[in-house]
């Protein structure tokens, strides 16, 4: 901009110079003054072509200056995502919400061995992982210091539960050993009529199907994943249900 504003200044000057030799008190001008005038108003054209000429150039640097913005606020964006890459991918799940267990997809494999022995595999349902962007709605009160990858570990570790509890359900009663059969017998024990249709799990599954702590921070995690609509609780019996959504 400062080689405009020279231009600018030196074309004031000249049509100053140029008003005081067309002083209108002077009934003649002497040929002189004329050719003087003339030099000057050619000099002045010549600065209004090269003050075009700069106008233009500035034009074109404002315009390759407004794309570099451009670039960079997307390198930004792009240095962003690079530095908040989530620990956890969600899972799409292909069942729809709150679809009842006998609705789900089963495969059966039927192995033929020396007992005959019928293997069930059945699809168990897994809570998704929790979005970055889901996260960054979930007040500021409510989540504390807990980070985006502690909740999904959470989330992670709740699915074991789920995944350990129900694939004892899903095997005949007489192939389980003594202790699994204490467990599917408490499993049974804990299921009511609202939480049939549906996976869920206590606070006794945490601890002994995923080795997790139920501590205070583990409440504040299940509080955040009831805000995000990924379970419901169901009080009763002196045990509180974690149902899966």
């Amino acid at each position: 901009m400062g080689d405009l504003e020279t231009l600018s200044c030196h074309i004031k000057e000249k049509i100053s110079f140029i008003e005081c030799l067309l002083d209108l008190s002077i009934a003649e001008v002497p040929q002189n003054k004329m050719n003087k005038l003339k030099q000057e108003l050619d000099a002045l054209e010549r600065l209004l072509m090269e003050f075009e000429k700069n106008v233009g150039q500035q034009k074109k640097q404002l315009q390759h200056l407004k794309a570099l913005e451009e670039l960079f606020q997307n390198l930004k964006s792009l240095q962003h995502l690079k530095d908040n890459v989530p620990g956890h991918i969600p899972n799409i799940c292909p069942n729809k919400e709150n679809e009842p267990l006998t609705n789900q997809s089963t495969v059966t494999d039927v192995e033929s061995t020396q007992h005959h022995t019928v293997k069930i595999k059945s699809y168990i349902r897994e809570m998704e992982f929790i979005t970055l962007t889901e996260f960054e709605r979930i007040p500021r009160y409510m989540k504390g210091r807990l980070s985006y990858d502690q909740i999904n570990k959470a989330v992670e570790n709740i699915n074991t539960a789920v995944v350990a509890k129900y694939n004892i359900f899903h095997q005949p009663l007489k192939t389980l050993n003594n202790h699994a059969r204490k467990l599917y017998q408490r499993f049974k024990d804990q299921e009511t009529k609202d939480t049939r249709g549906h996976y869920f799990v206590v606070e006794e599954d945490f601890r002994e199907l995923a080795q997790m702590k139920v501590d205070k921070r583990l409440q504040v995690i299940l509080n955040m994943l009831r805000h995000c609509q990924r379970l419901r609780e169901l009080r009763g019996g002196g045990i509180t249900r974690y149902i899966l959504l």
